[in-house]
């Protein structure tokens, strides 16, 4: 990881943190939540190591990247441009309220813990209505094997730089707005690489919408790979296996 390159970039008024590494077509790492680029350490050097540049920016308002003014009003939207923004400054040529209180109770070393213990099982029943999901983590559970003291420490780092609450806001509090898009049709090529144990499949719905094939009625040319003891962190859990499947993904679409 000691070649991979950090910059900061004034993208729409916005300090935003880029991790870099490669050279060649890019390819771009997108985190999720509680994520930061930091997740996709090990893909980033994989592809790079065979003829890719890998970047992986930190969105506003998380790691590295400063917060907006107003994190209540950040949405999806505001991803997308920064992520356009920072890809045009690259000169990469392009081809067609409840949860901060349920966080707020812990310390930032703590959040992240749990979150990695809570979405690295399959045995944890889901949240009911009047639970909070911090309160399903049992804090003496041990940190998953794939997941070290170290790696935690980076997490929580670079959290306590930037806290939770644009976070909290992109994805969850905006998840249902309009973004007025007409065609919901993914037409290039796509690669789902799922966990036959994650979490997410105890959401009403999930896993019917992805095993049954309903997911492809939005994105037709789907590939899907289920890892039998993968959890919800697979490219973390399992490297080796998800770079493998990505690497030959791209040289596949590429």
């Amino acid at each position: 990881m000691e070649n991979i390159q950090h910059e900061y970039m004034i993208v729409r008024g916005l300090k935003l943190h880029v991790a870099d590494i490669g050279t060649g077509p890019a390819v771009v790492f997108l985190h999720g939540f509680p994520e930061i680029w930091y997740t996709w350490r090990h893909q980033m050097v994989a592809v790079a190591g065979t003829g890719f540049r890998a970047i992986a920016p930190d969105y506003r308002g998380y790691g590295l990247s400063e917060h907006p003014p107003e994190p209540e009003k950040t949405t999806f939207r505001d991803l997308v441009e920064d992520l356009v923004a920072i890809l045009d400054s690259l000169e990469i040529n392009k081809e067609p309220g409840r949860a901060e209180k349920d966080f707020g109770r812990f310390d930032v070393k703590t959040v992240v813990k749990n979150i990695y213990i809570l979405f690295s099982g399959s045995e944890l029943p889901a949240a009911g209505e009047d639970q909070e999901i911090m309160d399903l983590v049992n804090p003496s559970t041990p940190l998953p094997p794939w997941f070290s003291e170290d790696d935690l420490a980076s997490y929580a780092t670079l959290y306590e730089k930037s806290g939770f609450r644009t976070p909290l806001q992109v994805p969850y509090r905006s998840w249902l707005e309009d973004y007025g898009v007409s065609d919901l049709l993914v037409k290039v090529p796509a690669l789902l690489i799922m966990g036959e144990k994650d979490y997410v499949y105890k959401f009403p719905g999930m896993k019917e919408f992805i095993t049954s094939g309903k997911v492809k009625e939005y994105v037709p040319d789907l590939e899907i790979t289920y890892l039998p003891e993968g959890t919800h962190f697979v490219q973390e859990q399992f490297p080796n296996q998800v770079n493998q499947l990505i690497i030959t993904f791209l040289n596949k679409h590429v």
